[in-house]
């Protein structure tokens, strides 16, 4: 061929290649803090198709101004969730905190509200610091030292300190620490405590004194109480015998007792009186079969709030503190109430409500009437709540008669046949599926049909302290049999195609989405564990030190030969070759928890048996991605694998 003719040809090919990148559809490219490795290109107009679903805002409450009805709550209007004020009921929320990271745990100065404190981390890492926002100008000051880990700050009752825990001496422990938030040189150690599992519960009324909880597990713990001035502290429940746990702690307003929820003696967490110069724990509510979960106390002692967890859902009570009855207090529809709190005025107490078809909002009681008060109204994102569907309790009976229980929600009606299963397992393991607002998975039940069922497997909270103990050390594999009989119920379910399954979860439900790819591959299409250990005995090598005690009470001491032993047998990455439907995997880089090699490790071993894997790494992330853009990149490659291999 002729010269001329060859550079005519070589024209007409990149003439040819230029039309072809012209009408080329645009894709959705990773963003420089996201490493997306084996997905596929994800075209530009599923960001259209799916954009009402990633739209969605909650507002959750913080904290009540002191001297005027006003309130602190939590909301996103950017790319993360900040501090905002809102002056009045339906009010607009007034932005108070800003940057990339997520703000939380706001507190006013609880005597005048000139200013207050908050928490902020750094991508993730959760390592928490404390500052300082002044009211008048907005000025923020940093009050901690920026490396350690600091967190359960409590305001005493003078509004003058803060009594905190901070693993600032040692990495490992959470020692008690307090300050005057104006002048952060006032920063004082006040007793050293060895463990990671401290919290500060309250203060006495007069200021000298601090209950603490020392956690162990989710079925033993110990309270203290501690004198400020000199950081001596004595133990307040006995150690030896049958283990015992605490949740909320409040003093009396005499100080002569404390308000404890606990499963002192019951199955269930109860609400006690203790008194403290004899010991003695008074049962308030001895006929309850469900936990009391959230307590708050009025400033002047008279009432008292708490709310039960009643198969998941939430449950509001009302207590006269002398007489001891129960009075009467409005409901609100089912789902998860929290965060209760009194105004110092007694009679509003605020709360944050999440329902299936609410991603979460704040309301008031008036304690005296009755009446309800809504003070947010979040958006849905283009969303009408009447067309997000209910969850519905279901149970079966796992491989040894023992009842399981989940919440199964059912794409609408439009949907005929048998539907595609996608199964979502929450973490902990000390945690509960409850019947609260998908957010981003209603796309998968309204739009592509599928079926979500979230189980509540032997180790959950909410269903007894035997139940919650049933996975722990040499048990561990019999929380994976629990949905290898479920696996066997939707079988028989008419409307369910057992064909069609994928299993998915965060945290330990990333775990067990592990362990269930290698012991059930070939009834799964495919898998989706995010920040999941792939090893149990690595992880408990590599998460940071000030929680690693705390989760071997859980899975077993992988440094005794036995348990060790047990561990590597059942562990994932030691089955990676029997795993062969594909797998996305998702971790945070910063993740404090479960550190990023429990994934990359995985990753490296499916893949060398050539079975099919998406990996996503968020380089600004920790346990779980809380960056937006980070998070709908997440969901549109999510969108794609379900579509490709679990709907075909």
């Amino acid at each position: 061929m002729s010269a001329s003719r060859l550079a005519a040809a070589a024209l007409l090919a990149l003439a040819g290649a230029g039309a072809q990148a012209q009408t080329a559809a645009p894709v959705i490219a990773p963003n420089e803090n996201l490493v997306a490795e084996g997905i596929p290109a994800i075209p530009a107009s599923l960001a259209e198709d799916v954009r009402r679903y990633t739209e969605s805002r909650s507002a959750r409450f913080f904290d009540w101004h002191p001297t005027r009805r006003e309130m602190l709550v939590g909301t996103r209007f950017g790319e993360t969730s900040q501090v905002h004020e809102v002056r009045l009921p339906m009010g607009a929320r007034k932005q108070l905190t800003f940057g990339n990271e997520r703000s939380g745990g706001a507190q006013w100065q609880p005597t005048r509200g000139d200013y207050l404190i908050f928490s902020r981390d750094t991508g993730g890492g959760e390592w928490f610091q404390y500052y300082r926002l002044d009211a008048a100008d907005g000025k923020v000051t940093l009050l901690t030292d920026g490396k350690s880990r600091n967190s359960g700050a409590h305001w005493s009752r003078s509004g003058d300190r803060i009594a905190y825990h901070s693993t600032r001496r040692a990495r490992s422990d959470a020692d008690l620490w307090i300050m005057d938030p104006r002048n952060p040189s006032t920063d004082k150690l006040v007793a050293q405590l060895p463990g990671g599992g401290w919290g500060v519960a309250d203060w006495s009324p007069d200021d000298r004194q601090l209950v603490l909880e020392e956690f162990l597990s989710v079925n033993e713990g110990y309270l203290w109480l501690v004198d400020v001035a000199t950081g001596a502290k004595r133990p307040l429940t006995p150690r030896g015998g049958e283990p015992v746990s605490y949740g909320d702690v409040k003093f009396t307003a005499d100080g002569k007792g404390l308000w404890v929820t606990s499963d002192h003696g019951a199955e269930f967490k109860h609400l006690f009186h203790v008194d403290l110069a004899t010991g003695a724990f008074t049962d308030l509510t001895p006929s309850l079969r469900w936990d009391v979960a959230d307590i708050d106390v009025s400033k002047d002692g008279s009432r008292l709030a708490y709310v039960t967890n009643e198969a998941g859902v939430s449950r509001l009570h009302l207590l006269d503190t002398r007489t001891r009855r129960e009075l009467a207090v409005p409901q609100l529809p089912t789902g998860l109430v929290a965060g209760i709190q009194f105004h110092p005025d007694g009679r509003d107490l605020a709360l944050t409500y999440v329902g299936a078809r609410t991603p979460g909002d704040v309301y008031s009681i008036d304690v005296t009437t009755g009446d309800v008060t809504r003070w947010t109204e979040s958006e849905l994102g283009g969303l009408r709540s009447a067309d997000l569907q209910e969850p519905k309790l279901v149970t079966w009976k796992s491989f040894d008669g023992l009842e399981i229980s989940g919440f199964l929600t059912l794409p609408p009606a439009k949907f005929t046949g048998k539907r595609p299963v996608i199964i979502d397992i929450h973490g902990g393991p000390e945690g509960q599926a409850r019947p609260l607002y998908q957010g981003r998975g209603n796309y998968f039940i309204n739009e592509l049909g599928v079926a979500l069922l979230e189980p509540n497997v032997r180790g959950s909270t909410g269903y007894g302290k035997t139940f919650v103990a049933l996975d722990n050390g040499f048990k561990r594999e019999d929380s994976y049999k629990d949905i290898g009989a479920l696996l066997d119920w939707i079988a028989q379910q008419p409307g369910l195609d057992a064909s069609r399954v994928m299993v998915m979860g965060g945290s330990y439900g990333g775990h067990m989405a592990w362990a269930l790819s290698y012991l059930y591959s070939d009834r799964l299409r495919a898998a989706l564990p995010e920040v999941g250990m792939s090893n149990l005995v690595t992880f408990l090598e590599r998460t940071e030190s000030y929680r690693r005690d705390l989760r071997r009470v859980e899975y077993g001491d992988e440094r005794d030969p036995k348990m060790r032993s047990f561990l590597e047998r059942i562990a994932p990455l030691n089955h990676a070759a029997r795993i062969r439907h594909p797998v996305f995997v998702v971790q945070g880089l910063n993740d404090p928890r479960v550190p990023y090699t429990e994934a990359e490790q995985m990753v490296k071993t499916i893949r060398a048996n050539g079975t099919p894997v998406w990996y996503l790494l968020g380089k600004n992330e920790g346990h779980g991605f809380g960056k937006k853009p980070n998070a709908d990149y997440k969901f549109y490659a999510i969108v794609q694998f379900v579509r490709e291999y679990l709907l075909k």
